[in-house]
């Protein structure tokens, strides 16, 4: 089914990078476009601009329970594709972040943007393809209102 390719190949690339990023050492700080994007390679115990920080338990379990419903709703309800893109690319993301809180206690962040002379917190793919599922499922869910049609009028 090409929603677990999606997943699968989510997490693979995740988590490539960030053994990628790992690899050049903790904190360093490599200008790929000066003044605009850099690899920061940090260790986060929190999630975005570091909310929650230290609490690896709440955050793994809503995690685990997040990517347990939406999988409950992709497999079992069978959403339209968009719908079922958006989902399989949260679902990758939150595995890829979720597998570093377990095995690592933290989650490797690298990607850093300075846009418009703000530093944009450090984030990671796992990061990015859990925004571009948010999108995807707002377009999904716009487009099926724009139509008058809901996932709840499926059978």
């Amino acid at each position: 089914m090409v929603y677990i390719g999606i997943i699968i190949v989510t997490v693979f690339i995740d988590l490539y990078s960030k053994m990628w990023a790992a690899s050049l050492g903790l904190f360093h700080d490599i200008p790929v476009i000066e003044g605009f994007f850099h690899i920061t390679y940090v260790q986060n115990t929190g999630m975005a601009w570091s909310l929650l920080s230290g609490q690896q338990g709440v955050l793994a379990l809503v995690a685990a329970v997040a990517i347990g419903l939406m999988g409950w709703y992709l497999f079992v309800k069978k959403p339209d594709i968009l719908t079922g893109i958006s989902l399989a690319l949260m679902i990758g993301g939150a595995a890829g972040n979720l597998i570093d809180r377990l095995f690592l206690n933290y989650v490797r962040d690298f990607l850093n943007f300075y846009i418009f002379g703000y530093d944009f917190p450090v984030f990671n793919v796992a990061d990015m393809a859990l925004c571009i599922g948010v999108f995807l499922l707002l377009i999904a869910t716009w487009k099926e209102e724009k139509n008058g049609k809901t996932n709840l009028d499926r059978k």
